[in-house]
């Protein structure tokens, strides 16, 4: 405490009397009005004064003073707890000391941003088939046009071990965006296929309980589609190859989680009409085995296409009428007409069959050892198998197999790796391979099937992209032109 002393002169000579004054107390604080965010965290104020202060405020409040009590000048820190709740709240403290005005102090924090929880539907609805075509499956598929595969992106997944992990960028590519769908319908594709895996995905692991807020995201890229008036697929695709083990010892687990799923997926997209279509699986086969499957693996796979139709159906609405596709096992054309079953559907004349095309495979996917850069009559540099006659035989068993019976076909996949990195003979392959796009994609069209070119994102050696995934821009015309081209002759 500042002590003044002034002497003063009486009116004896002899006589000094020293008189000892105290100063006013004085207390102020610098800011009295805080706020918080809802996480929390330390603000610091200035508190002036000459005398001896208190902090008043309740132990259990969630603001508290750094200093309680002491004299003189001083720097206090408030210190405020996270908010747990989604209310904004308030609390008061008070400055006090002997012979000074009370001061009030204001806290207030920021309410928490809960995560929103996914409003529950019901499982089941009365069928709804307002919005859904009357016409048949073939007549349907016709209107698809060709489509075009969003490949490597809602599908990319991480495996390690067990554990899954990843997004839609863990394999190279850009964040999908609205400029980039837009390109692909104004390059004249009119169907985008979409593979999607939702193992990375999953709130709880026993349950298969789907994350909201990826079904949000796959959402989000679908209506980017369907803004442009396109057709969309969405399936289960590798997702991390769960279902890549079609025998007896699997076939109730890996059908229990695909049920799980898919009644997740099929009841979130219920109400969307049929420009959206769903796709049971991909390429389903024994794990690292591409011979001869077993009539085993082939009845157990077969189950896979039923299950997926059954639990689709099951949630009625706008479901019950969806055309759905199914694939045969490791989705090859021979398969197809020897072994693939039609699931039993309630819904008559709304599936379509799947099967991809990627043959020869020393010229189309093969990026080492003796591969061929080349394709086709009048070149040189090519398979002795898997030619123009083979694309029309195989396409043909198609068409007599499936469309002429009545069933469309999805070409879901085809296409040939682009080899920029050719030291010899560059132009020689582009030749050749913009000859093979446009062959099988016409042969495709002529046997009445939808064909889908497989786009896995990078445009550089090795790879199938058409596009450049962060701003649409089309880098290689001359692909685009040998795959649309077909539509238009």
């Amino acid at each position: 405490m500042l002590l003044m002393v002034w002497a003063v002169t009486g009116c004896s000579d002899s006589d000094d009397e020293i008189i000892i004054d105290e100063p006013e107390p004085t207390l102020a604080a610098g800011t009295t009005s805080f706020s918080f965010t809802a996480d929390g965290g330390t603000v610091s104020f200035e508190i002036s004064s000459n005398t001896t202060w208190r902090i008043n405020f309740e132990s259990t409040g969630w603001c508290k003073p750094s200093i309680q009590t002491t004299t003189g000048n001083a720097t206090v820190r408030l210190m405020a707890d996270e908010n747990p709740t989604a209310e904004e709240r308030s609390l008061s403290l008070s400055i006090t000391a002997d012979g000074v005005e009370t001061i009030n102090l204001q806290c207030t924090q920021a309410a928490k941003e809960l995560e929103p929880t996914e409003p529950e539907k019901e499982e089941y609805i009365e069928p709804d088939n307002s919005n859904m075509s009357s016409l048949s499956a073939l007549d349907f598929a016709a209107l698809m046009g060709q489509g075009w595969n969003l490949g490597n992106s809602l599908e990319s997944i991480v495996a390690n071990g067990e554990e899954l992990s990843g997004n839609e960028t863990s394999w190279g590519n850009e964040v999908v965006s609205k400029t980039l769908i837009d390109a692909v319908k104004a390059a004249g594709f009119n169907t985008i296929r979409i593979p999607v895996s939702w193992s990375h995905k999953l709130d709880d692991q026993e349950s298969y309980k789907i994350s909201w807020a990826w079904k949000q995201r796959v959402e989000e890229v679908v209506n980017y589609a369907l803004d442009n008036d396109m057709y969309v697929m969405i399936n289960v695709h590798w997702d991390g190859g769960w279902a890549d083990h079609p025998d007896n010892e699997h076939q109730e687990a890996i059908n229990t989680k695909l049920a799980a799923l898919w009644k997740q997926i099929a009841i979130y997209f219920r109400d969307y009409d049929d420009h959206l279509l769903f796709a049971g699986t991909n390429e389903v086969h024994e794990e690292g085995y591409y011979g001869t499957p077993s009539a085993e693996n082939l009845e157990v796979q077969n189950s896979f296409n039923q299950t997926f139709v059954d639990v689709v159906r099951a949630t009625g609405g706008r479901n019950a009428y969806r055309f759905l596709v199914i694939q045969s096992y490791n989705t090859n054309i021979d398969l197809a007409v020897s072994d693939l079953t039609l699931p039993t559907d309630e819904t008559p004349d709304r599936l379509m069959a799947e099967v991809h095309f990627y043959d020869p495979y020393d010229f189309a996917l093969q990026e080492s050892g003796s591969y061929k850069t080349q394709w086709g009559n009048g070149y040189t540099d090519v398979s002795d198998w898997g030619q123009e006659a083979w694309v029309d035989e195989a396409f043909g068993k198609m068409k007599t197999n499936f469309v002429d019976q009545g069933t469309p076909v999805i070409l879901g996949e085809y296409g040939a790796i682009l080899r920029s990195g050719l030291t010899s003979g560059l132009d020689e392959h582009i030749a050749a391979r913009n000859y093979y796009l446009n062959y099988v994609t016409r042969a495709a069209i002529e046997n009445g099937m939808i064909p889908c070119y497989w786009d896995n994102g990078p445009t550089g050696n090795n790879s199938m992209g058409l596009f450049n995934r962060s701003t649409g821009e089309v880098v290689h015309q001359d692909a685009l032109d040998a795959i649309i081209g077909t539509a238009e002759n």
